[in-house]
């Protein structure tokens, strides 16, 4: 949230009681919110070893080759939760695109220009920022693609 104030992005944030995270769907269950509105962030490397980001509704799949295509990469696998925090300084159910320790590049899925606002992880367990598309693209540098499939609950 200090990054988007620094930079003048405007953002509303929902605080709410998070005892143990499950997964966004549980979360969005919880608190009433869309599913396809509500965006989770994965973490992955490529076979280059270099990390990418990916944002995605939470009903749905990371499509691993649409994914790699769109970041020039061969392949890609999902980082394994207990490197997170290192890589992105964030743990799992707090990961966001905006503040990462490093710039990672990122990717978007498509879906969201069909909203006014998406609803994203804030940074922190129980935080949640909702954001406009623009807005999100102008904090993170993302580009969008269609990186899902139907059907999954990959964290």
């Amino acid at each position: 949230m200090r990054i988007l104030e620094k930079n003048g992005i405007p953002y509303r944030a929902n605080y709410y009681s998070c005892g143990e995270f499950i997964d966004g769907i549980h979360i969005a269950d919880l608190l009433g919110q869309p599913y396809e509105q509500t965006f989770k962030t994965l973490v992955s490397v490529g076979k280059s070893g270099r990390y990418f980001v990916f944002v995605i509704p939470i009903a749905l799949e990371l499509d691993l080759k649409a994914a790699a295509k769109s970041v020039g990469e061969k392949s890609i696998e999902l980082l394994h939760v207990k490197d997170l925090k290192d890589v992105t300084g964030y743990i799992r159910g707090g990961c966001t695109a905006i503040g990462m320790k490093k710039p990672y590049p990122t990717v978007i899925d498509a879906s969201f220009a069909d909203f006014d606002e998406i609803i994203i992880s804030g940074g922190a367990l129980g935080v949640q920022l909702f954001i406009t598309p623009e807005n999100f693209v102008k904090a993170t540098g993302a580009k969008a693609e269609h990186i899902t499939v139907e059907g999954g609950l990959t964290a």
